[in-house]
């Protein structure tokens, strides 16, 4: 048999170990010696508490249970048949263990008989059939409402949580995206009960409703406990594609309500209302609610002819799920609503987002937005930069930045922005007052005539034409790490593939750059002190290689459109050198890549002002850069 070598030291870990071997027990004996109980693995507390790792089983245990096969990411006919996620063993074996979860929260809450059965309880039905005693014990008590429903996450395969976007949301983030809502909303500190219907609808496990239950719950504490817990379906609403997510929703709602319950005089108590419901959250709904709260999937998605047309007015080339649902969410709100998103923050700065922006911001206003810090600490398998942002109906000013991380941190204060260009939003408090003065330039590198694009050179896709010796058919490659320093050499460590045969008809035309530019780095290391990095190609580099080079796609291509350009290559590679120039880019995007489209959108000031600078460079150039991005009056 398969040894774990950590022994389990805590109740809690005692009680996961015990649900491991039921959940081998549940699946059959073939399982049993694949089954290695992890009760060690507690990420940061402060973070991300720990995770229910229910029966932290193998993945080899994969002849157990028949999963069905998922077509290309975010790939759907229609977007309301995206199904629910393939239940693996181990997600098998978490709903399994869920009734004996509700047994030991039914009775340490002082209920007994037909209350203690899940079943009978609350009646929504589990999405498979699950035996009618799994031997755990009380011990399992002691696990959250919140770790329920992160065992069942966990618990899908990596490639299930990418493809449909279903990722845990951790108590802290759920906690301060709800704390973000209340101010929105104009709530005192004191806990208050509901003022409208909170909708999240991609729902998953619960954790964005927990925490407006259990606000709404002790409010209510002094009214009639029955009417209290009648009124929820007026009050929470949860809806997801996933009928296994619907159901552990409706679970650990329900517990939640479980000392309410006990309140209520026996001859009075009813079934706990089912707050959650299987549907395409995405579908227009009949109730407006007062708050939109989502940590929706996110991903490319295909969408019908008739999904196109619905959401044209946000589309900008291809569809990210997590836009299509800020979009409906801001549409649904009511006139005093509040959407409160935890999304990438690519729809802040992205193309693609550009009709998202100007459509939201037409709709509310942005009134707060708070960065996380520490991605890798908090979700798994999510890399890109994430935030918590709440948008209300009712006009506001300014928005209110700060970032999570250990603590939460005051950046700043600017001025709300509503305009489809991206949005300047400082992730440091010293980078605050270049984003103010950034953010009412009304010229950019795009109107003053620069042109970027993206390296065309995608190197595992022409993997056979690349060569370590120079051919009379062959093009120069010019690498990102080729530009490391600012400085345009030959990094040896890509000397294997130096040079592309042009074996192509097209090659001539798509892969050869035969003309100076400034060439940027599409993406850095996050250790890396600046986000941009240029080097001038200029003539005499293109005649050492030959006349022409290829770009690859990690390095962006910046080249005037006329002949009489603001600055010269020269004057624009010193400029992005700046430590200001930096601090820009920095307030566009949080994330380590800076597009093409984000380098044409830099904010500049005025047209003579600009012109000065083709004749500074060094100390005199930084000066006059931070100069011009100094708010007037500082």
């Amino acid at each position: 048999m398969l040894q774990c070598h950590k022994p389990a030291r805590t109740a809690r870990d005692r009680a996961i170990t015990r649900i491991s071997f039921a959940a081998a027990h549940y699946l059959g004996a073939s399982a049993l010696v694949k089954v290695c109980p992890l009760p060690i693995l507690w990420r940061n507390a402060d973070v991300m508490p720990d995770l229910l790792l229910v029966a932290a089983m193998s993945e080899a245990v994969k002849s157990v249970g028949a999963e069905r096969p998922l077509g290309s990411r975010g790939s759907r006919v229609e977007l309301s048949n995206s199904g629910s996620a393939e239940l693996t063993p181990t997600a098998t074996a978490v709903l399994a263990a869920v009734p004996a979860w509700w047994r030991a929260q039914a009775a340490a809450a002082g209920l007994a008989g037909r209350w203690l059965d899940v079943a009978q309880a609350v009646p929504a039905a589990p999405p498979v059939a699950l035996p009618l005693d799994t031997p755990l014990t009380e011990s399992w008590g002691s696990l959250t409402p919140e770790q329920v429903g992160a065992a069942y996450v966990e618990a899908l395969t990596p490639a299930t949580r990418s493809r449909h976007g279903r990722h845990y949301t951790p108590p802290v983030l759920a906690a301060h995206l709800w704390r973000l809502t209340r101010t929105s909303l104009g709530l005192s500190p004191a806990n208050q009960r509901l003022p409208g219907l909170v909708r999240d609808p991609a729902c998953g496990s619960g954790a964005l409703l927990l925490p407006a239950l259990r606000e709404h719950l002790r409010a209510s504490y002094h009214e009639d406990p029955a009417l209290a817990l009648a009124g929820l379906p007026n009050l929470i609403e949860g809806v997801d594609t996933d009928p296994a997510a619907v159901w552990i929703t409706n679970v650990v709602l329900a517990a939640e309500m479980l000392p309410t319950l006990a309140r209520v005089p026996d001859s009075r108590r009813k079934p706990l209302p089912v707050l959650a419901a299987v549907g395409d959250g995405l579908a227009p709904t009949e109730r407006q609610p007062r708050v939109m709260i989502m940590n929706p999937p996110y991903g490319r998605v295909r969408l019908s002819e008739e999904e196109r047309r619905r959401y044209a007015h946000v589309l900008y080339g291809h569809a990210n799920l997590y836009g299509l649902f800020m979009a409906a969410g801001v549409d649904a709100l009511d006139e005093e609503g509040v959407l409160a998103a935890l999304v990438p923050t690519s729809f802040t700065s992205g193309r693609y987002f550009s009709n998202l922006r100007a459509h939201v911001g037409r709709q509310a206003a942005m009134s707060a937005v708070t960065f996380v810090e520490d991605r890798s600490g908090v979700f798994t398998s999510v890399l890109q930069e994430t935030c918590l942002a709440t948008f209300e109906r009712k006009k506001r000013r300014k928005t209110r930045i700060t970032s999570l991380g250990s603590t939460e941190k005051t950046i700043a204060s600017v001025k709300v922005q509503k305009a489809d260009e991206p949005w300047l939003l400082p992730r440091r408090s010293d980078d605050a007052a270049v984003a103010a003065a950034a953010s009412v330039m009304t010229e950019s590198l795009g109107s003053f005539g620069w042109k970027a694009s993206t390296g065309p050179l995608v190197w595992n896709r022409r993997s056979d034409d690349l060569y370590a010796a120079w051919g009379s058919n062959r093009s120069h490659v010019i690498w990102a790490a080729d530009l490391d320093g600012g400085i345009l050499h030959r990094d040896k460590a890509r000397d294997a593939m130096r040079y592309l045969a042009l074996t192509k008809p097209s090659d001539g035309k798509v892969m050869v750059l035969d003309q100076p530019a400034v060439l940027v780095q599409r993406t850095t290391a996050p250790e890396q002190t600046r986000r941009i990095v240029a080097a001038h190609l200029d003539l005499e580099a293109l005649v050492a290689r030959h006349g022409r080079v290829t770009v690859e796609n990690h390095v962006n291509v910046l080249r005037p459109s006329g002949p009489d350009p603001v600055l010269t290559l020269e004057a624009m590679t010193r400029l992005l050198a700046t430590k200001t120039m930096d601090q820009v880019i920095r307030c566009i995007s949080g994330s380590v890549a800076v597009s093409a489209y984000e380098l044409e959108s830099i904010p500049l000031p005025d047209l003579e002002v600009v012109r000065a600078w083709n004749e500074l460079e060094g100390a005199a150039l930084e000066a006059a850069v931070a100069t011009a991005y100094r708010p007037e009056g500082d």
